[in-house]
């Protein structure tokens, strides 16, 4: 059966066609905003995804200052790491979060979203979060998307 008239493509780093992408945070909630970008930056949204390869865009964050958390959140949610000595778990709720760097609530949210292997950790490399609305990615020629135009 070598007369196939479909054959199923997979797109590899050469093949996968990247773009960059403007993101606005005003207005909307964490999770949801999260998931979105996730899925962008993995490459999920486009008709050449293939599981195991970097084929999602370049997405560009702003206004990440502006995100919305629901219910009680910014006191109930914390964020705990650890120093590596004994005794040295420190834990931060998403307000001071929020109130100190509000660029890394975003990021955390998206790469607990992202595969945790060596594809996670290079589709995160793709993903910029800034505060304000101002970027230096003005040469890429980004696009912007509407989150709320995705499904």
């Amino acid at each position: 059966m070598d007369n196939l008239s479909y054959k199923t493509v997979s797109a590899n780093k050469a093949t996968a066609q990247k773009e960059w992408i403007v993101v606005d945070a005003e207005g909307h909630n964490l999770g949801r905003f999260a998931s979105k970008v996730a899925m962008l930056l993995r490459g999920k949204y486009k008709t050449s995804y293939t599981p195991h390869v970097d084929c999602g865009d370049n997405v560009i964050v702003i206004n990440a200052e502006k995100i919305n958390l629901t219910g009680n959140k910014l006191e109930d949610k914390t964020y705990i790491r650890h120093t590596g000595y004994p005794g040295g778990q420190r834990s931060l709720t998403a307000k001071v979060m929020q109130q100190k760097n509000p660029a890394l609530l975003v990021e955390k949210a998206v790469k607990g979203m992202l595969p945790k292997n060596k594809l996670g950790a290079e589709l995160f490399r793709n993903l910029n979060v800034n505060v304000g609305s101002e970027h230096k990615h003005a040469a890429q020629q980004p696009k912007t998307v509407n989150l709320n135009d995705l499904k």
